[in-house]
Parts: C-alpha cells; structure tokens; sequence
C-alpha cells in the first residue's frame, strides 16, 4: 500500500510539473537593430538630472550651499550674511511648499553641556524667526540644539570654534 502511494504521490508530482513548463511564444520579437541600420531614430526618454526636487542635495544647491550660517562667540542674532543666507532659504521654501526643514542650533565645545544646549536652541530658534519673518509658515520649520555634541571641526583652536558656532537648515523627509 506504501508503494502505491508513493508511485501515485510522484505520477501525480511529475505530471504537475509538466503541466508548469514554460512553451515558446508563437512569434518572437524582432532582433535589435545592428550599428548599421539607418532606420529612422526612436527619441531616446530624457530623464532629468540632478537632485531629485525636495532633498537634502537639492536644497543645498538651489541655496548654493547657504544652508549654514554662524554666529559669533555667546551669540546668536541674525547678522546682514546671516539674513542673505536666510532670504535665500525662504524663497527655495516659498518655491517648494511641500518642503520641511530642521534647524539644527549648535555650539562650540567651550562651555557647560547644558549652557551649550540652550545656546544652539536659541540659534535655531533665531533662524526659525527669521524664516517666519519672510513668510514661511511655521509648522514647516522644526528646530533641535545638538549643542556642543556635533562638532563638523575638531580642533581645539579659534578657527575650528568659529565652524562650529552655527545653525544648519536640513530637509525633512
């Protein structure tokens, strides 16, 4: 009885299995056209280039880059190359209203971590006014202070200080 299950479980297996190959299609398509053929051209689909419309990359180049701006030492009103670099933001976000951006504040390692922390909240907070001011809505613009914590100059010097007294604009996605 055990052997005439078996022989019917791979009978009935084996004919399934036939039943799934696959059959050669009744016309093939054309073969591609050789370097030689002059056959009229096909219009290639044009793809855009560039950063894709909304992203970390696109902002920072419709912005050339103005997505930072610094701030002085203990400091953290907006200065004239502040408020350009700022202008410049609020026109890519009035062009862009789906757009949402984090102000990330932060400070140089000189000072407490929590003085640090508050001065890179009211960094931000100075940009996000600022951005408010020239007509972004507010429920767009987020604000965080990384402090001291993130650092993009590690030396311990007053050149490395000044790079790190600074309020960067980030896409949301």
């Amino acid at each position: 009885m055990n052997r005439r299950f078996a022989t019917v479980l791979l009978l009935a297996s084996a004919t399934t299995l036939a039943a799934c190959a696959k059959k050669a299609p009744e016309e093939l398509p054309p073969p591609p056209p050789s370097a030689t053929d002059s056959g009229p051209a096909t219009p290639q689909a044009v793809t855009p280039s560039g950063p894709q419309v909304g992203s970390q990359a696109h902002f920072e180049d419709a912005v050339n880059g103005q997505n930072v701006i610094f701030f002085d030492t203990d400091r953290f009103n907006i200065d004239s190359a502040d408020a350009a670099a700022l202008q410049t933001q609020a026109q890519y976000l009035a062009r862009y209203p789906q757009v949402r951006i984090t102000v990330e504040g932060h400070a140089d390692e000189r000072g407490t971590r929590e003085y640090n922390l508050a001065l890179g909240e009211r960094r931000a907070n100075a940009a996000k006014n600022y951005l408010v001011s020239l007509g972004v809505d507010a429920s767009r613009v987020t604000t965080v202070s990384y402090g001291k914590e993130r650092p993009v100059a590690l030396p311990s010097n007053a050149q490395a200080w000044a790079q790190n007294r600074r309020a960067v604009s980030v896409v949301i996605n």
